[in-house]
This record gives structure tokens, sequence and C-alpha cells, in this order.
């Protein structure tokens, strides 16, 4: 197993190099678009190109998979594997909000046994290791222990359909600090159901299951990481009284959602 603090210390100089070039500090980034509505920034490459070589020395057998770096299949050959988003939320930190965090994440025979969220705009730095428990700035987390779905308080701009008992709370862009929230229970529940990937998560699904919290793909099923397709269907995120009956709340908008 590596070195946490070794870790921390390579991340928390990625978040650094982020945070230079943040607008929120007066910066104005290089902003341009990969795809339709999916922006990438200065900041995203500097990250990922330090954190590229920085992780692969401090793990030189392990594969790499990021998303501003073109998927090489070796990756699939290794036990281990990085899985890290260089800027997730983007689209928060070109416009200078908070909601933003450096994502890594260690790959052990599919499953995350260390993780790491920096977000410096928030002052915030998360830490799990398999096992070990979970900590943000040093504290350990205990994630939401609610036992009624009725009133969860849940990240999010539109509540599902049928759902107007939920309650929403403040939503950083970034899903891992989203995610993150249920393990620091300031929020109850994180539900999503659409198709994204695999950086989105690792680093948060640890990082919320050493807090305590029930974590799923959006239909109640285990994730898993350093797939093929580095692809999954939503993510569920609750304290785990409530994991069953909001799975079965969303689980009509997650079916519409596969129909198209």
């Amino acid at each position: 197993m590596i070195d946490p603090v070794t870790l921390a210390a390579i991340v928390d100089e990625a978040a650094a190099k982020a945070l230079a070039l943040w607008p929120g500090h007066g910066h104005v980034p290089k902003v341009w678009e990969k795809g339709p509505n999916n922006p990438v920034c200065e900041a995203d490459i500097a990250v990922d190109t330090y954190l590229r070589v920085a992780l692969g020395d401090l793990v030189p057998d392990a594969g790499w998979l990021s998303e501003e770096t073109a998927d090489d299949p070796a990756r699939l050959a290794r036990e281990r594997c990085w899985v890290v988003d260089p800027v997730d939320g983007t689209r928060d930190f070109v416009r200078g909000a908070p909601g933003w965090a450096v994502s890594v994440a260690l790959i052990d025979a599919g499953r995350p046994v260390v993780a790491m969220l920096a977000a410096p705009a928030r002052g915030e730095v998360w830490l799990a290791q398999a096992g070990h428990g979970a900590t943000r700035n040093g504290v350990p987390l205990v994630a939401s222990q609610r036992t009624q779905l009725h009133g969860a308080r849940m990240p999010t701009d539109h509540l599902p359909p049928g759902s107007v008992d939920l309650t929403m709370v403040a939503k950083p862009n970034s899903i891992a600090l989203r995610m993150a929230m249920v393990a620091s229970a300031e929020a109850d529940l994180l539900a999503t159901w659409r198709w994204g990937y695999e950086w989105d998560i690792a680093a948060a699904a640890l990082i919320a299951q050493e807090a305590g919290a029930t974590v799923t793909d959006a239909h109640g099923s285990a994730l898993a990481f350093n797939k093929p397709d580095p692809r999954t269907f939503g993510v569920l995120v609750s304290a785990p009284a409530i994991h069953a009956e909001a799975r079965a709340r969303v689980a009509p908008t997650t079916a519409k959602a596969l129909r198209g």
C-alpha cells in the first residue's frame, strides 16, 4: 500500500497548480469545448500532465485512466490503476465558483484502495484508505445516518419525479463533492441516472463507503473500476437505511433514461 502522506503531498501540489489558474483568484483561463456541452480548460491539462508523471513515479506498475488522457487499453493488464479527474467540476471552475476538486483514486483488482479529493477553493482535503476510514481536513467522517427517505437532503437543482418530499441542498458542480456530502452528513442522498465515467466517482466512492454510506450504481449494483468500458450508469449514495427505498424511488426515472 502506498503512503497516504506521500499521495496527499502530490495531490496538494496538483490542487495548487489548479488554484493558480482559477478565475476566482483573478486568472482568466483558456477554455475550449472538447465536445457538445463539455468544456475543458488549461487547468485540466496542466493538472493531468503533472499527476501522470508524479503518480506514475509513485506506483510505476499502475495503469492510468484519466478524463483528459486518451485511454490506453494497456491499463487492463495491470492489477492496479490510477483513476483521475484532474478538475472535477470544470463548469464551476471556469466561472470562478468553488465547487470543483482534484479527484484521485488508486484501483486494485477493480476496487479503490486509496483516494483523495482536494478542493482548494473550499479549503477541503478528503482522504480515504480501504479499511481505515475517511477524513476531511484530518477529521474522521461519519456518513449520514438518516432512517427515513421522506425529508432526505439531496444536493441537486431538480428533484426526481415524485420526490417533492425530498429537501434540495446546495449543489457543487463536482459530482465527487456531492457524493462526499453524504460522507460528511451534509446530505443524505445523491442520485444520478445517466451514463458517467469512472473518473467522476472513483475517489468519492471510497470516501463515502469508508465513512459508512452505501454506494452503488443507479441499479443498486456494486461499482467496479478499471473496466474495458470505463462508464457506469448513474450512482446512488445514501445513508444505509434509506438506500433500498431511494433505489425504488428512482427506478422509474432510471428506466426512462435507459430507454432514451
